[in-house]
């Protein structure tokens, strides 16, 4: 009898999961006739669910479909804090938004009924209430970081194991004396990395916490606030060097500027050294060489043999700002456990177009790349080419996975909020 019953019980609840299945694939809302703007692989599609909410940053998908974005101070008619998302009459799009908190934020997750966000000196956190959109209480203070004008972003991870963390960007191009100047030499050792250029790692549960030694989990790194962990790992997508040809004109021209330093991807374990300021991962010969603030020629490798290799990189310039780790299932089998990476795009490719205005999707099989990377949204610039950054449209600056499987993409220019769906080939 019990055999019968566990049978019965069986069946009906795999007719349950097959029509909730269904009804869920039919309660997809209707993508936007040019998909907002943007383009697409065949089979997916793309709608506006938010408009105007600010100079979006990182965001985060709450289970019951909630969104937390986090906006970036960009003076006084846009002073940061987080702008909270409701879709409240089901139609697949948000209608409710509320904001709270006033520092520019850029690292923002949901973690055991908090809210966490990463300020430029901080990491904050908020008690969330069930079935509240935004939190009562002021935030408690889990981390305190230093301050610094250059590459503050912080972007943040958790493990799965109660710790946090969190990257602090290195305040300079590539630890020159004086930064920025024509012909400077470089700091040997680059105190910079006492305090910056690394990922420090901290309890998710401790308040007040400061930087310590002991807490570096990885360091040689330039600016990174696109991390996060996957297979036991932490994966970063760093911001390489800038200026290579305006910067040592005797030594580089503007084609080495624009083909060579690569945005790299970075698997990390603790202690891992990545190389900076000494070093850039060159996307040509795909090696590292030594920066010309250290006598780097173009040619000379040096002490950069000693470094840990990037298992993936991306073309000069094109700025990583977010990456995640797919693990839906309404994308197609080829996506599960990719990254999906935001590229907030160029800035100093001059005398050509800028470029990397995009979100990437790099393939993963067996805990590694696997192929290489393919441009997954593109479009958001507008117009092509684009001469000047600041005539660009939109630019993604955050992705993050809804909880049907959906991919949301955020952008800091508009503030949009596109949804991304998969439905099928045609």
């Amino acid at each position: 009898m019990k055999n019968f019953l566990t049978l019965v019980l069986g069946a009906a609840s795999g007719a349950l999961v097959a029509a909730g299945i269904a009804l869920h694939a039919a309660a997809l809302p209707d993508c936007d006739p040019d998909n907002g703007g943007i383009t697409l692989p065949r089979g997916f599609c793309a709608l506006v669910v938010a408009d105007g909410v600010g100079p979006a940053r990182h965001l985060a998908i709450a289970p019951n479909g909630d969104a937390y974005v986090a906006l970036l101070d960009d003076g006084p008619a846009d002073p940061g804090g987080v702008a909270a998302l409701r879709d409240a009459n089901g139609d697949g799009r948000f209608d409710t938004k509320e904001k709270f908190g006033d520092k520019s934020v850029t690292g923002i997750a949901l973690r055991n009924g908090y809210l966490y966000i990463a300020t430029p000196t901080s990491v904050l956190r908020y008690k969330m209430t069930a079935g509240q959109l935004v939190p009562s209480g002021r935030p408690e203070t889990v981390v305190h970081l230093p301050e610094q004008r250059q590459h503050e972003d912080k972007g943040i991870a958790f493990d799965g194991k109660g710790s946090l963390y969190v990257n602090v960007g290195a305040p300079s191009n590539a630890c020159a004396v004086p930064d920025w100047q024509p012909n400077a030499k470089g700091q040997d050792p680059c105190s910079l990395l006492n305090e910056h250029g690394g990922i420090w790692k901290f309890d998710e549960n401790t308040l007040g916490q400061k930087q310590t030694p002991a807490g570096r989990f990885a360091t040689g790194l330039r600016q990174m606030p696109a991390i996060a962990w996957h297979d036991d790992a932490l994966y970063i997508v760093m911001n390489n060097r800038d200026a290579l040809d305006t910067l040592y004109k005797d030594r580089f021209v503007p084609q080495d500027n624009i083909e060579r330093p690569a945005e790299p991807m970075y698997r990390a374990t603790r202690g891992e050294n990545f190389g900076w300021p000494y070093c850039f991962w060159d996307y040509k010969q795909k090696q590292y060489l030594l920066n010309p603030e250290y006598g780097g020629d173009g040619k000379a490798v040096g002490r950069c043999t000693m470094f840990s290799a990037p298992v993936a990189a991306f073309p000069p310039h094109w700025a990583p700002v977010d990456v995640m780790f797919y693990t839906g299932t309404q994308f197609p089998e080829k996506y599960r456990n990719g990254a999906f990476i935001a590229f907030h795009g160029s800035w100093n490719r001059s005398p050509m177009p800028q470029d990397g205005y995009n979100v990437t999707f790099q393939p993963f099989a067996n805990g590694k790349p696997s192929s290489a990377f393919e441009v997954f949204a593109d479009g958001f610039a507008g117009k092509s080419p684009l001469m000047q950054p600041n005539e660009a449209v939109t630019r993604a600056d955050g992705v993050a996975q809804g909880p049907d499987g959906s991919l949301f993409i955020a952008d800091s220019e508009r503030g949009k909020i596109w949804r991304v769906i998969y439905r099928g080939q045609s």
